[in-house]
């Protein structure tokens, strides 16, 4: 089936809508009726109007990934433990074993990294790392400082020549 090429303002609307929704562009693209990627990059340097509502949706993308990075952090990341059999009662007297799953909670660490750091992208205003001024950590800025230097000329600021025998500092 071959993708539209033609400008409308329904595929403009659809892909604004899902990018402000957090779907991916490449993601969007892939989907049937769709225009390919090329297409749309095509279209943003042409249409002003759909131009502006793809960095309104970009925007938004970043705001709908950060309520993402929220959703992932509260996940449940505990499994109940099961013996090699499948049963549920490790202990034998009933009791059902809960502990983390590391890898489900590495998973979303990494989820929610890539999230801030896309956020971080699109809306650096927002989202992005701000400098610390001055102190320390990772981000420490070096603070300026302020340094005025005169310089003077030597000729006009030098002690007054002093006749022959007289002596500097001495009373006449």
């Amino acid at each position: 089936m071959a993708r539209p090429t033609k400008f409308t303002l329904v595929l403009a609307d659809q892909i604004c809508e899902r990018l402000a929704d957090g779907e991916s562009l490449r993601s969007i693209c892939l989907g049937d009726k769709m225009p390919g990627k090329a297409t749309v990059f095509r279209w943003l340097r042409s249409h002003e109007k759909f131009r502006d509502q793809y960095v309104r949706a970009r925007e938004a993308q970043a705001d709908a990934l950060f309520d993402e990075i929220l959703d992932i952090a509260d996940e449940d990341c505990t499994m109940v433990r099961a013996d090699k059999h499948g049963s549920r009662d490790d202990d034998g007297e009933g009791n059902t074993e809960v502990v983390f799953d590391n890898v489900a909670v590495q998973r979303n660490r990494l989820r929610i990294d890539a999230r801030k750091w896309m956020a971080g992208k699109l809306r650096p205003k927002v989202y992005g790392d701000k400098p610390d001024e001055g102190g320390e950590g990772e981000n420490a800025q070096p603070v300026p400082v302020k340094i005025e230097v005169t310089v003077k000329d030597a000729r006009k600021h030098a002690e007054p020549e002093h006749s022959a025998g007289s002596v500097p500092g001495a009373a006449s």
